[in-house]
């Protein structure tokens, strides 16, 4: 009888879990059929105002000199290229160096020493953007790669669509398998919360940028405060694209994966602080939430697998013990279907990482808890060679 309850429980947990995912994978279709492309518009006749490209970097040799031959070989004209240092502890000023002693376009910046109150980027990005020039401003990570006509694309598409600001989401690239197995599963949230659908919809309040890749008006920049105004963020691409979208100005997401490429992680250490850097803004906004929603996380990325095991050893003994397996397993396919969608659609990855679904699944989960742990510590995340602590400061980077 206690069985039987257990099992109807289980049951009726896992029929949600597929409710779901159902509307997790309508939302995942929506968003790739709905999300605009960078480059398919009807160009308007411009002028060619001046960018500027903010190139914060530290410690990035090993993938800086790809990131700086892609920006120099733009079709684009009127730009140029600021490049800051940011206290970087291996060979990373001497290729910038290099790069601005050969080419005029890049202009090499040492940021000063990071001021209390400041995550590292959001400083470095600051100190790019007192040297800047252009009306348009196109903030970027040193480990990206762009196509030769992204900045003439992102102009256009800016000017043609009388935009303040506008981002495309670039191919994340994932370098080592953990990082390859764990993307498709969280990448899954991303076609709901911050779908391009919700943040060009007037009337959501979802703002989001992708750091990766976003340019925006100078004037625009400085009335929703800089980067000054978020400089507390460890997820400053969001909290600042929030708040353009708060104030009221007119932003636009858009694909840019077949033009972008931007590394997601770069080894299990970066990957492991990637996830704890989505729980922890959750958690010191609301403890009690933050909570719910790791549970939530917990049953809807890994729990079917577990029970789809322990509900195959007695699967058709009773009715009970039948209906916890055929949930189990409907809701196991279902998760697979989002891995696999994701990993051709999205990711563009191989179809066997999606395969890795549970082992992917599990890596989201105890970063999710190790976040929750974590939170309140002095020494919470670690970010490019910098630990920071985030107990005095709540994130408006990802709101509840």
């Amino acid at each position: 009888m206690i069985v039987d309850i257990f099992n109807y429980s289980l049951t009726a947990i896992l029929i949600g879990i597929c409710v779901a995912w159902i509307f997790l994978i309508r939302s995942m279709l929506t968003t790739f059929r709905l999300t605009p492309y960078l480059d398919k518009f009807e160009k308007i006749k411009h002028n060619n105002p001046k960018v500027s490209i903010i190139l914060p970097a530290r410690n990035e040799e090993e993938f800086l000199p790809k990131c700086l031959d892609s920006l120099i070989d733009q079709d684009y004209s009127n730009y140029e290229i600021i490049t800051i240092d940011d206290s970087s502890e291996d060979s990373t000023p001497k290729i910038i160096s290099k790069y601005a002693n050969q080419n005029s376009k890049i202009i090499s910046v040492l940021a000063r020493p990071k001021p209390n109150g400041w995550i590292g980027k959001n400083w470095a990005c600051m100190e790019g953007y007192k040297k800047a020039t252009g009306e348009l401003l196109l903030f970027t990570d040193a480990d990206t790669k762009h196509a030769k006509n992204v900045i003439s694309l992102a102009v256009s598409h800016l000017l043609t669509f009388n935009l303040d600001a506008l981002t495309a989401m670039p191919k994340l690239v994932p370098i080592d398998f953990w990082t390859k197995i764990t993307l498709p599963m969280i990448s899954t949230f991303l076609h709901t919360r911050f779908s391009a659908v919700r943040v060009n919809d007037p009337s959501k309040k979802t703002g989001y940028f992708f750091g990766s890749f976003f340019i925006i008006k100078q004037k625009t920049y400085e009335e929703v405060g800089t980067h000054e105004g978020v400089k507390q963020e460890i997820i400053e691409d969001g909290a600042l694209g929030k708040k353009v979208k708060d104030s009221g100005y007119k932003m636009k997401m858009v694909r840019g994966d077949h033009l972008i490429d931007a590394v997601w992680a770069r080894d299990k250490s970066t990957l492991w602080n990637g996830l704890k850097r989505l729980m922890i803004p959750l958690y010191l906004q609301s403890h009690g939430i933050a909570v719910g929603i790791f549970f939530a996380v917990l049953f809807l990325l890994f729990m079917p697998f577990p029970i789809l095991a322990y509900s195959s050893i007695l699967a058709f003994e009773t009715l009970s013990n039948s209906m916890v397996f055929v949930s189990s397993l409907i809701a196991s396919i279902l998760i697979y279907t989002g891995a696999v969608i994701e990993v051709k659609k999205g990711l563009h990855l191989k179809l066997i990482y999606a395969l890795f679904g549970p082992l992917g699944s599990l890596v989201v989960v105890l970063g999710f808890l190790s976040g929750l742990l974590q939170a309140k510590k002095d020494s919470s995340i670690s970010w490019r060679g910098r630990t920071y602590s985030m107990k005095d400061h709540v994130q408006d980077s990802i709101r509840i």
